[in-house]
């Protein structure tokens, strides 16, 4: 066996253990939603009082990513990502287990505590375990495989709840979840990554590193992008049909389309990441496409093909950005904080995803649908400026 054959074996095992773990982060934060109809007959709630618990997932989750980061680099990500696995799961399994309206925020806050190992851990793996020629690729294979844990945990839940009830399905995925945390346990060779060594002159990164110029620009880009993107999975099949004549079946379907388009281009992403040092320029032309097309979605009057062309444009460049903008970030993280840094910058996709449906939602109910659609173009465009600074900071430290 050549060199290069067992390093694309070992890349190929590692891998594969991370994306069944973004999987999993990605397909247990939809497994809820799904059953709201059903839990609201069976803890006589509404659905705002649903959507708390909700509320309290990414809280958790968010709030808990810095320190998830800095546990990821102390003790290594083969320890801290098999636990986090085991709290997302364990969280939802004990609500199908214990069927009160209080346990849901329990089991929603233990599943959020969960969830916010995967970015720290996973990215600290990839960083360290993967053949640098490759990285690009494997970022791409890591968020392509989040947005199929997205697509495949609706129809699983519902699936199973028509045959085992809504508390069966959430026992039965609960367990599935913690069967996947003992199987990347027992990957843990496959996952460590050994501390750096600081005996010698190089300091020991602490909080403070967090804070500067590159690393602050790094949340800001999260934070805009997450913006952008939350805006448009969560209302464009709301919006829609506001700026465009379709119906909100129709709206669904380019809401599909765009969706598909982000999973292409993150793929496609990853061989521009590996060919390509200048990942501010991907950024660029990418998010400034996506601006583009996001304006037609608001203000032209498209066709219908044009229409489903212009959302799937919008999430394939958006989508084609995402593994250089990974690159970007640990392009700025000291040796030895990949995963403090990961965690720092990704606690930007959770204030995002809290800004952009209150202030899309301030624009709906004041009939000014095409302004949200403006709105999420000039989140796109400052997020380009932001990686500029990024890549820019970087080279004034070299």
């Amino acid at each position: 066996m050549t060199d290069e054959t067992l390093s694309l074996r070992q890349d190929a095992e590692v891998m594969s253990l991370i994306s069944a773990a973004h999987f999993s982060s990605h397909f247990f934060q939809l497994v809820l939603p799904p059953l709201f109809p059903v839990l609201t007959g069976a803890f006589g709630v509404s659905y705002t009082e649903l959507g708390l618990v909700m509320a309290v997932f990414y809280a958790a989750s968010g709030l808990a990513q810095v320190a998830a980061g800095f546990l990821v680099d102390r003790f290594g990500p083969q320890v801290i990502l098999p636990a986090g696995i085991a709290c997302l799961a364990g969280g939802w399994l004990l609500v199908g287990l214990v069927p009160a309206y209080p346990v849901l925020f329990v089991g929603a806050a233990l599943s959020g505590l969960g969830n916010s190992v995967f970015h720290p851990a996973d990215y600290a793996v990839i960083t360290h375990r993967v053949s640098p020629r490759r990285i690009g690729r494997a970022y791409s294979a890591h968020t392509v495989m989040g947005t199929l844990g997205w697509a495949a945990a609706p129809v699983t839940t519902l699936a199973l709840a028509q045959v085992f009830g809504w508390r069966g399905a959430l026992i039965h995925l609960g367990l599935a979840g913690l069967v996947l945390a003992v199987i990347v346990a027992l990957g843990h060779s496959r996952l460590r990554v050994a501390p750096v060594d600081h005996s010698g002159d190089q300091p020991k990164p602490g909080w403070q590193m967090l804070l500067t110029g590159p690393i602050i620009a790094c949340l800001v880009y999260f934070t805009l992008l997450a913006i952008a993107q939350a805006g448009t999975q969560s209302f464009l099949p709301s919006l829609l049909p506001l700026t465009q004549t379709i119906s909100a079946a129709a709206a669904v379907t380019a809401t599909t389309v765009y969706l598909i388009g982000s999973a292409i281009g993150s793929f496609s992403g990853g061989f521009l990441a590996d060919f390509t040092p200048n990942h501010e320029r991907v950024v660029g032309f990418g998010l400034g496409g996506a601006a583009v097309a996001s304006l037609a979605l608001g203000l032209v009057d498209l066709p219908w093909a044009a229409l489903l062309a212009a959302a799937g444009l919008a999430g394939f460049f958006t989508g084609a950005t995402v593994p250089s903008r990974d690159m970007l970030v640990r392009g700025a993280a000291p040796a030895g904080a990949i995963g403090t840094v990961f965690g720092f910058v990704y606690s930007g996709l959770d204030l995002g995803a809290i800004v952009a449906p209150i202030a899309i939602g301030a624009f709906i109910d004041h009939g000014a649908a095409q302004c949200a659609f403006v709105f999420i173009a000039a989140a796109l465009m400052i997020t380009v400026l932001s990686a500029v600074i990024v890549k820019a900071l970087q080279r004034r430290k070299t």
